[in-house]
């Protein structure tokens, strides 16, 4: 149960920044509005592939 809840809280992290509803990136947009929003996008993009490959070596090796 403890792995489940490992796994459940990465995904949701993941699904925080992904677009089309990546809450914390608007939330980003709304403090910072002079930056457009496909720049943010393309700056969490590289935290998203991290937080897969964090993924993928959690299921890999529990």
């Amino acid at each position: 149960m403890i792995w489940f809840g490992i796994i459940v809280l990465v995904v949701t992290e993941i699904s925080l920044i992904t677009p089309p509803i990546g809450m914390n990136v608007f939330v980003l947009r709304s403090v910072m509005p002079d930056v457009p929003l496909r720049t943010i996008f393309r700056g969490v993009y590289w935290f998203w592939a991290s937080d897969i490959v964090r993924l993928a070596l959690i299921v890999a090796v529990p």
